[in-house]
């Protein structure tokens, strides 16, 4: 299978997940995955015939090879079906074939564990005039049931970026012309007063921790979003619905 298929699929595991993926006829889905030691069972055969129906390919493996597949053993109950998600790609694709208009916009997430976090800000991201979200494999909840619920299913149009490690993508999209900006409550400069560049990349940190020390020595502006009240900080899935929205402002908030 080419690298680029690859990249736009996305694997929905569990029983229940799976047999809603299949019922979605707006979802390309591309293949079903079965452990060949399932025992039968009301909704196997139910999921097994929605996918006669589509023409889907049926593939048995041994547990330990759709626990490869699936990549959490514990909770795929045998089941996983590949998606293909039209606006998944890899970081490097997105910048030799940069999507967007006149100015671009991209959201990268430095160690967001939540999968209620990373649902919300995909579903923000997917509704928002961000053109694309960096996700590392390495660091972030993976897009499991939890965060496919959270996103409100918006998860199967985002247009994620892929990367194997966040700071190397980074790195790239410096070298494309990019400036790496971070949110930090002691910055000088708002979100809403600066001027757009015609390419920029926003990074949004851990809930617990913020944006890493190393992620801090690539940016090139750090901005604060204004609160007042003496709120001192926001959800990391709040924060990533500002800047999913914020209009190119440069008059004073």
């Amino acid at each position: 299978m080419q690298r680029s298929v690859l990249d736009k699929l996305l694997t929905v595991y569990g029983r229940k997940p799976v047999l809603e993926a299949l019922r979605d006829e707006s979802l390309n889905c591309h293949a079903l995955h079965l452990a060949d030691s399932n025992r039968p069972a009301a909704i196997l055969s139910e999921i097994e015939a929605l996918a006669t129906s589509r023409s889907l390919p049926v593939r048995f493996h041994s547990r330990r090879e759709l626990s490869h597949i699936s990549r959490n053993a514990k909770q795929d109950q045998g089941v996983a079906v590949d998606i293909l998600c039209p606006d998944f790609r890899s970081v490097e694709d997105y910048l030799q074939n940069p999507a967007g208009g006149a100015q671009r916009r991209l959201l990268a997430l430095d160690g967001v564990t939540n999968p209620q976090n990373l649902g919300m800000i995909i579903r923000s991201v997917t509704a928002g005039t961000i053109d694309g979200l960096i996700l590392a494999r390495r660091g972030n909840a993976a897009l499991g049931p939890l965060v496919i619920k959270a996103s409100a299913g918006t998860v199967f149009r985002a247009p994620v970026l892929h990367c194997d490690a966040l700071n190397p993508a980074l790195t790239a999209c410096k070298a494309a012309g990019a400036s790496i900006c971070i949110l930090d409550g002691t910055a000088p400069e708002s979100l809403f007063q600066r001027i757009a560049e015609p390419f920029a990349v926003y990074v949004l940190g851990s809930e617990s921790e913020g944006v890493s020390a190393a992620t801090r020595e690539l940016a090139d502006r750090q901005l604060h979003i204004p609160m007042r009240n003496g709120v001192e900080s926001l959800n990391v899935a709040v924060a990533a619905s500002l800047i999913a929205f914020a209009p190119t402002m440069t008059e004073p908030y």
